[in-house]
């Protein structure tokens, strides 16, 4: 027989079950903050590597135009040495070609060599940035870990004294009813136990038979509703219990059974559905 008093238990393991859910869907969620740090972390990351190759990169162009330069001067230098033993107007003339050349080409190298010798100046400044920016980002990263971890730690403890006040409300109480119970409350939005007045269920809103409606009246065992799943208690209407029974578009016991296996099958895929969505 099914008292008021259990139906007390169940209205009270329903809130302590809502909440766990909360709690657990919670968890879940939490580390998924980080997700926007972390990913901010990596592109800086990314860039700093990059900026680094772009360095190194610059820093060999650097590097070549000293030679450049270097050799170009030398050979200046010489041709202009050379210049006090020309004896010919030829010799004269080429080696003056020589020394133009070189000076044009020292001319263009050293504005090559100053070029890059700027662009490292601003990628140095840019890699020091980056590199404070991970520092700073990473500092943060770590502190927001361990606030999640402490926070996630929290909520484990109060799911664990949720369960031991669930354990205690669910001595007594049919093993089955109370894994339906939960899977309800998951799937119905914390609403798992739901009156109905007259023939109808005040859940769902749906008619249910009268035959089905007294069996929730008289309370011999818990019952389920067809149509929404969810266990049925009775309560009386304000207009009289005889006036608010409808008897129009109720079908036979049977049918419920039917639909009631259907409802349940229904209920798995559900669940097989979102445990794959929880694992992705």
């Amino acid at each position: 027989m099914v008292t008021e008093n259990d139906l007390d238990k169940l209205r009270s393991l329903q809130e302590i079950i809502y909440e766990k859910i909360g709690l657990e869907k919670s968890i879940q969620e939490i580390p998924k903050l980080l997700g926007t740090q972390e990913e901010l972390l990596t592109r800086l990351k990314k860039t700093f590597i990059e900026k680094n190759s772009d360095y190194e990169k610059v820093k060999a162009e650097e590097a070549d135009y000293k030679n450049r330069l270097f050799e170009a001067e030398s050979a200046r230098e010489k041709s202009e040495k050379n210049m006090d033993s020309v004896s010919t107007q030829r010799e004269y003339e080429a080696l003056d070609k020589e020394i133009k050349d070189a000076f044009e080409k020292e001319q263009q190298y050293r504005k090559d060599l100053q070029q890059r010798e700027r662009i490292l100046a601003e990628l140095d400044e840019q890699i020091k940035q980056q590199a404070s920016l991970i520092d700073n980002q990473e500092k943060e990263l770590e502190e927001r870990r361990k606030k999640i971890e402490a926070e996630i730690n929290d909520k484990h403890k109060q799911i664990e004294t949720l369960r031991k006040k669930e354990s205690k409300l669910t001595e007594n109480l049919d093993t089955e009813v109370v894994f339906k119970f939960e899977r309800i409350i998951k799937n119905k939005m914390g609403i798992g136990i739901i009156a109905i007045k007259g023939n109808v269920c005040m859940g769902c809103h749906m008619i249910l038979p009268v035959q089905f409606a007294n069996e929730v009246r008289i309370g011999e065992e818990f019952v389920f509703c067809p149509y929404c799943s969810r266990i049925l208690y009775y309560e009386e209407s304000a207009d009289g219990e005889e006036d608010y029974f409808n008897t129009e578009d109720t079908g036979a016991l049977s049918d419920l059974d039917e639909m009631e296996d259907e409802e349940y099958e229904d209920d798995d895929e559900d669940e097989e559905i979102i445990n794959i969505d929880s694992e992705e």
